[in-house]
């Protein structure tokens, strides 16, 4: 009796010791000149996903007082990609800033099974998104999505339109288009966004599914005619600009978004002090107004808000993905 008794004091002692450590180690996190890593699934340097990284990892690092330092990691296929969960430790040093591409297109387009997004990581909230705007060249003749819907009703696989490669997030874009109106435009895969815009600009391509920060300079130069941003609502970096439903198709939304997430098993006053300080960050005027000088809308919300997204966004692309038989 005594010898259980012993036994059950040591072990009710040892959760209390365990319990208090994991919560002093969450009441002085972070501690003061402990870097932070932040692993960017891109090239260094490209793009406005390393732009929105950087302007909100400066902001969170004044918020936090704590250097925050970028590694980026690309893949062979030329997605992006991440290390294992397992490799970047649950102490709280370690962020992912990952978006739709990284969280659900590329793992809807393998085969293989793959460990779900939500097993390996923690969400932290939602950072920005920029919505998906159909893009035509100014030569074709349509002003309206129900222009461009009938146009290509009466010359089917007449109209071309490009992306940034086959399974990207603006070619599935406009396989969501093509579904939801019933119509058949030719895909035409480029080895990146940049110069399947330039092709738009010069006709040899006559439509894309472009994000609103990589078309927005050739949208406000009369390069190309914007028909719609794929949203719910207009686009503050393009307010005249209609929203898919003010265009008649309320679901047919597509935006490539970013979100903070965290290694899985990351302590739960952790997440919420990263969430506080991203919320913060983005309430801020100053970031605000660079990111939507970027074409970029800033976001927010909660842990919860973003797990619920992410369920809703990996069901949808994957849906996407199956119809339009890309499954590697």
């Amino acid at each position: 009796m005594t010898m259980r008794r012993l036994a059950s004091g040591i072990l009710g002692l040892l959760l209390f010791l365990t319990s208090s450590v994991a919560s002093a180690t969450a009441t002085q996190w972070p501690q003061a000149g402990r870097v932070i890593q932040a692993i960017v699934p891109s090239q260094a340097g490209t793009g406005i996903g390393n732009s929105v990284a950087r302007l909100v990892f400066e902001a969170l690092s004044e918020r936090l007082g704590n250097r925050i330092v970028l590694q980026h990691y690309t893949s062979s296929t030329g997605f992006p990609s991440m290390p294992p969960a397992a490799d970047t430790g649950t102490e709280g040093y370690t962020l992912l800033f990952a978006s739709v591409d990284t969280l659900v297109i590329e793992p809807g387009l393998q085969r293989t099974a793959t460990l779900p997004t939500h097993q390996a990581f923690e969400p932290i909230g939602l950072v920005a998104e920029s919505p998906h705007v159909v893009v035509v060249n100014n030569d074709l003749p349509v002003h309206s999505v129900r222009e461009l819907t009938d146009y290509i009703s009466r010359y089917p696989g007449v109209v071309h339109f490009g992306s940034s490669g086959n399974g990207s997030s603006l070619h599935l874009a406009g396989e969501a288009y093509l579904s939801a109106t019933g119509t058949n435009m030719v895909h035409v895969p480029y080895s990146a966004a940049e110069p399947a815009t330039n092709n738009l600009v010069s006709g040899d391509i006559q439509a894309m599914f472009q994000v609103t920060s990589g078309v927005l300079n050739y949208v406000r130069a009369h390069k190309v005619r914007a028909l719609a941003v794929m949203a719910p609502q207009r686009s503050p970096a393009l307010p005249e600009i209609p929203s898919m439903a003010e265009a008649g198709y309320p679901d047919l939304t597509a935006a490539r978004w970013y979100a903070l997430l965290v290694p899985g098993g990351t302590p739960r006053e952790i997440i919420e002090k990263y969430n506080a300080a991203l919320n913060d960050a983005l309430e801020s005027p100053e970031l605000r107004d660079k990111l939507l000088e970027l074409g970029v809308t800033p976001l927010g919300g909660t842990p919860a808000q973003l797990g619920q997204f992410l369920a809703l966004e990996t069901r949808k692309w994957h849906a996407t993905i199956k119809e339009a038989h890309l499954n590697r």
